[in-house]
């Protein structure tokens, strides 16, 4: 995900980093060079009467915007769920972390507290490589001993294996006598939270946006665009490329950021920071316990600041 400070509106016209103008230029040159053949034949066009009233363009053009304006809304929609999940995933881990320390009965720098907090960052970890269907096994034999992280890497859903380890460890302290019964619900009141979240990023992640649905608006968008030039060529002349153009990079950009957005856990530049999120949630847990996070180089998927 890339993070910008706001420029003056005169390098805004110039910013090539993060736009997706760099993603359908090719598409505008075509549409450009089209268009050029277009008012270069128009005489012949206009023999064989090939041009239209551009009045069907006008109501075209807003029905089409309109349409774009809700589709851009449905995925913005999945865009925004998915980043409040990965927002509640760091207050519930920072809430189990809290609970682990204050109420285990046990010094924060102790195993038993430091392994609890290593659960929790790999059940992180876990959950982004398997929305990005990456391997999660360098993070798990970092952040678990050897055996767990075996263990582990085996399963289908490894953050519900971890979750179930997490509720072990709870167990383990209430049969200790560390905790009570109490304590023990709200332990499981966080755990059925951190259940939730992955509940919720698999239901935007297994339920796309239906596919024939974005193909229409596709197609309309293109046959919109390579039509245009039929409707202006007789009033707008050698600026008729140039209007068209303007009209592509609109309707075409606004096409491309919605097929981004409607994949947040994706690893194109407007997903969302999943790497720097996960980072954010190990150095926060790691702090708590007073011991160093690792430092990361900057590198894909973060907020990038120029």
């Amino acid at each position: 995900m890339i993070i910008r400070e706001k420029h003056n509106w005169l390098r805004m016209l110039f910013v090539w980093r993060g736009s997706i103008l760099k993603d359908i230029l090719p598409r505008l040159v075509v549409l450009f060079l089209f268009s050029l053949l277009v008012v270069f034949f128009r005489e012949e066009l206009s023999a064989y009467r090939v041009s239209f009233n551009p009045v069907p363009f006008t109501f075209i053009g807003i029905a089409l915007a309109i349409f774009l304006g809700f589709r851009n809304n449905a995925s913005y929609d999945r865009f925004w769920e998915a980043r409040k999940l990965w927002g509640a995933l760091l207050n519930t881990t920072r809430s189990l972390a809290r609970q682990a320390i204050t109420m285990g009965g046990l010094p924060e720098n102790s195993k038993q507290v430091t392994s609890f907090v290593h659960l929790l960052i790999a059940f992180t970890y876990a959950l982004k490589h398997q929305l990005r269907q990456t391997n999660a096994t360098p993070d798990l034999e970092r952040l678990l001993p050897n055996p767990l992280a075996a263990a582990v890497g085996q399963h289908q859903y490894k953050p519900i294996r971890l979750l179930k380890e997490l509720g072990f460890w709870v167990r383990q302290a209430k049969e200790e006598g560390r905790i009570d019964a109490i304590t023990q619900t709200a332990f499981d009141h966080n755990f059925n939270v951190l259940s939730d979240i992955v509940g919720g990023c698999e239901r935007i992640l297994g339920t796309p946006i239906p596919y024939p649905y974005s193909l229409l608006l596709h197609r309309t968008v293109y046959a919109y665009c390579y039509l245009l030039p039929f409707g202006l060529v007789q009033n707008s002349g050698w600026i008729t490329p140039l209007f068209v153009v303007l009209v592509g990079y609109a309707f075409m950009g606004l096409d491309v950021i919605i097929n981004e957005i409607e994949e947040p856990f994706g690893l194109e530049p407007n997903d969302l920071a999943l790497n720097n999120m996960s980072r954010m949630i190990e150095s926060t847990l790691l702090e708590m316990i007073n011991m160093p996070a690792p430092t990361y180089p900057k590198n894909e998927n973060l907020y990038l600041v120029d």
